[in-house]
């Protein structure tokens, strides 16, 4: 991914993170975005209440928001393309996380095996 453009919802300031009650996920976003913006990412970011001009100039923005209404903001465009909307992404979607693996484990048997010398083995579980 070269550019990221998010499309925030109207809020009081251009991150969303201020206030008495700061949302933790708006945060670990913010966090997000410096760190794609040190991998050489160009991020930008528009607010609807600051920045109108910028939702309207761009079609797929515009299109969105006349089809579904600001419920579909935040809308997230990697390179252009609609990677998220009406939510912001995880780290994982934006490139910064492997997703988790599960890890099947083989359990252990229970008893160990007998000894060379044909006696029992160890102990039992």
């Amino acid at each position: 991914m070269n550019q990221l453009d998010v499309y925030d919802p109207a809020t009081c300031c251009a991150t969303g993170v201020c206030g008495p009650g700061v949302d933790e996920s708006l945060a670990q976003f913010a966090s997000a975005l410096e760190a794609l913006r040190e991998r050489g990412v160009a991020v930008s970011r528009y607010n609807l209440s600051q920045q109108p001009g910028a939702f309207a100039g761009n079609a797929t923005v515009s299109a969105t928001l006349k089809q579904e209404g600001v419920t579909c903001l935040p809308l997230v465009l990697a390179d252009g393309q609609v990677l998220s909307r009406g939510r912001y992404p995880s780290r994982v979607e934006l490139g910064l996380a492997k997703p988790r693996a599960t890890i099947a484990v083989a359990a252990a048997p229970c008893c160990a095996p007998a000894t060379t010398d044909g006696a029992a083995g160890g102990k039992c579980c």
